[in-house]
Formats: C-alpha cells, structure tokens, sequence
C-alpha cells in the first residue's frame, strides 16, 4: 500500500511516524513518499508536485498536513483522486469556498478528519456510557487551549483548535441533536506569524439540541487545558455528571469520571477511567496510530473501522460552524504581544509537548 503525505513538516512527521509504527508492529508493506515546497534529510521518495505525485507514485491514501492556510488549494488539486484521503484538522480556513472543495473530492473512496480524541479510550467510554444508560444531555461546558505564542507555524487561528471540543460534544451524544451557535465573544492578536490580527481566543454559548453548551478555547493559554464537562439525566430523572480530561499530565493520557450527587449532596462515584500509554515509539501518538490503522485497514483489508471517521460530511458541519464563530465573534482591539524589533520564534526541533 502506498500513502503519500502532503507537507512533511511537524504535522507530517508525526503520521510518517504513526505509519512507520503501523508497518513495524502489523508487518504490513506500507510505502511512503511526500511532497514539499523543499527536500527534507529523509530517504522517503521526494516530489515537488502534487499532480506529478499522484501520477508517479499512485498513491492508496493521501495525508494532508500542510499547515491549516494552505489545506484548500492542496485538497483543490486532489480534484480526480479516488484514493483515501486524511486531513488534518480544520478542513479549510474561514475565507476558503466549501462548494469548490466538495466539487474537487467528489470522487474520493473514503474521507478523515484527523479529530484524535475521537481515538481516546476515555472519550469512547463515555460516548458506550450514554448509549447503554439512555442519559439524556441537559448541559455541557468546555475548557481546551494550549500556548501557540510565537509558534514558528502559521495557522488560522483558535478555529484550529475549538474544533476538538466541538466535535467531542456530538461524537460523544450522537442522539442529542444539531449544534447550533448563538453568540460568542473572542480576542484577536499578533500571537501568530500568520498576522496581526488573528483570532486567538473564542468564548461561545451554544445548543446541542435541547441542552445548552459554553465554551472556551485559546491558543494563548500559557498552559495546557484540555477538559469537557457533561450533565445528564437518566430513566428515573436524576442528574449524571461526567468529566473528561485529555493530554494530562502528558500527550495521550486521558481520563474520565462519572458521578451523581445523593440529597445531602454527597458524591456517588459511578464509573472512573485513566490510561497512561507508554507504547515504545508512539510519545504523543498513540491516538493518532489508531486513526491512522483503522484508515490503513480500511483500505486494505475493506474492514469497517471500528468506529465512524471524521468524514466530509462532518468536516463540513463543523467548518461551517467555525466559519460562524470566526465571523461573527465579538472582539475588542487585538492585542499585541510583540514589542520588540523582533519576534522570537520556538525553534523547529522543540520537544512534542511544547508544539502540540
């Protein structure tokens, strides 16, 4: 089999990693080539064009990880491939045409977002938790941000990374209902290489159905928070809560935690979960290798994932549902966080946890 990963940059070391792993654990003959504005010290096949790539090379699935401003035209020129493709997240940027993207991936066999925490056992816990206990949402509330500031990386903004916690709230209550955005309030800034007036920070309210949702997501938390909050009731009307953690203290480590409170409001612990992977060769990836094997099975074997991809579909509900934040978030002045002559960009080969 062979995949070809567009843009070998961070994003794009990381699934020639996954699949590397992929190949070295199952034995499955899997071939990699990539493509890139410049040759990278790797002995993978190089090519300087993506239509060249496809040609020569013929590829089975195709990993877009170029960074999030320059996914539309490299997914345009996708137009015709019937492979498999894997997208990292968002899909496109607010100012890119959805219409024109559908038009070039009409002809796809099969579509992924790359929304990790879908792969996280903590999250799948919970999502079989609703499903068998019937509970019924009434409130969710998140917390997702990580420090951005002076990433070396251009990027779109906090749409890129909102994104998680929204699609969290319906892969984990499927049955609850569209979600729909009423109103937000953000921080636009110069945080970003990519402008002076990115927007950083984004506070929403929302309605997933019935139940009522508030958020929070910044590229500018200066440390990493990644929480999602849920209150259910069950059959007999009483109130269920749930806690999901993610990334903490470390990449991959997740926890879950579900409860109820008795009258005098003392806590019933009804189920708790934590994982810890430490899998030799998958620091930071071990989420991103079980998407990436469920694709690669996909493919080869025609094998059912064992749970949904992010598809198209998907991706384009939640694009244009992050288009509406980004156009329509109230924001005071930007702020400015360079103040020298220069700005100090974090070097290249930082470790994982800083540029994830």
């Amino acid at each position: 089999m062979k995949i070809l990963i567009i843009g070998l940059g961070y994003a794009g070391n990381r699934y020639r990693r996954a699949f590397e792993h992929i190949a070295a654990s199952t034995g499955m003959q899997l071939s990699l080539a990539y493509v890139g504005r410049n040759q990278k010290p790797t002995e993978l096949p190089y090519f300087d064009n993506i239509g060249v790539a496809l040609t020569v090379f013929v590829p089975n699935i195709v990993v877009v990880s170029v960074n999030d401003r320059n996914h539309a035209p490299v997914l345009q020129q996708l137009a015709g491939f019937r492979g498999f493709v894997i997208c990292e997240k968002p899909l496109v940027t607010p100012r890119d045409d959805l219409g024109t993207l559908l038009e070039a991936l009409k002809n796809v066999s099969g579509f992924a977002l790359d929304l990790v925490e879908r792969y996280s056992d903590a999250s799948r816990q919970l999502r079989e938790w609703v499903e068998r206990h019937d509970l019924q949402l009434v409130r969710a509330s998140f917390h997702w941000g990580k420090d951005r500031i002076n990433d070396y990386r251009p990027t779109c903004g906090v749409t890129s990374e909102v994104i998680h916690a929204l699609d969290l709230l319906t892969w984990v209550c499927p049955r609850a209902g569209q979600l729909s955005l009423h109103g937000a309030l953000g921080v636009r800034s110069d945080f970003s290489i990519s402008g002076n007036e990115v927007l950083d920070t984004v506070q929403l309210t929302a309605s997933l159905g019935e139940a009522r949702v508030t958020g929070y997501s910044s590229f500018v938390n200066i440390v990493r928070q990644r929480t999602v909050d849920f209150s259910f009731v069950d059959r007999e009307s009483q109130l269920i809560h749930a806690r999901l953690v993610f990334d903490t203290p470390r990449w991959d480590h997740d926890q879950l935690q579900i409860w109820t409170r008795s009258a005098n409001g003392a806590e019933q612990l009804l189920h708790q979960f934590a994982t810890a992977p430490n899998e030799p060769g998958l620091d930071t990836l071990h989420k991103l290798s079980r998407l990436c094997l469920q694709v690669v099975r996909a493919v080869a074997l025609k094998e059912p994932p064992r749970q949904p991809f992010a598809c198209l579909d998907t991706a384009m509900e939640l694009q244009r549902l992050l288009n509406d934040l980004d156009t329509h978030a109230q924001t005071p002045p930007p702020a400015r966080y360079v103040h020298g002559d220069m700005r100090v960009l974090l070097a290249e080969n930082s470790d994982l946890e800083s540029l994830g």
